[in-house]
C-alpha cells in the first residue's frame, strides 16, 4: 500500500519561505520518480517541480531559481523548499509519485499514479 503524506504548508507573507514535506512508504521498486504538483482555487493542477532516482530534477519555468526539490532516500522523504514565493504560488501542493524514473523527470500529471492529500500554502501580498 503506497502512502504519500505532505506536511509543511501555511500562511507566509511574501517575500518569505516554506519547505514541504513528503514522507513516503509503500514502495517496493528501487527506481522512481516523485513530484510536487499544485492547484490553485479555479485554475488546474499543475507541475511545479520533480525528481527522478539518480537526482535529476525538473522544473517549472515559474518556480526556477526560487524552489528546490531533494529527497532524502534514508528518511523517505521528499521535500520542495520554496523561498522568495509570490502570491501567485498560493495553493493546494500535492506530493505524487510513479514506480519508473526517466531522465529528465516529467511534469506530466498521468505520468504520476500514486497521490497525497495535498497541504495549503497561502502568501499574502
Amino acid at each position: 500500500q503506497v502512502q504519500l503524506v505532505e506536511s509543511g504548508g501555511g500562511s507566509v507573507q511574501a517575500g518569505g519561505s516554506l519547505r514541504l514535506s513528503c514522507a513516503y512508504s509503500g514502495y517496493t521498486v528501487s527506481t522512481y520518480s516523485m513530484a510536487w504538483f499544485r492547484q490553485a482555487p479555479g485554475k488546474e493542477r499543475e507541475g511545479v517541480a520533480a525528481i527522478n532516482s539518480d537526482g535529476s530534477t525538473t522544473y517549472a519555468d515559474s518556480v526556477k531559481g526560487r524552489f528546490t526539490i531533494s529527497k532524502d532516500n534514508a528518511k523517505n522523504t521528499l521535500y520542495l523548499q520554496m523561498n522568495s514565493l509570490k502570491s501567485e504560488d498560493t495553493a493546494m501542493y500535492y506530493c505524487t509519485a510513479a514506480p519508473v524514473s526517466v531522465s529528465p523527470p516529467p511534469l506530466y500529471e498521468p505520468f504520476f499514479g500514486d497521490w497525497g492529500q495535498g497541504t495549503q500554502v497561502t502568501v499574502s501580498a
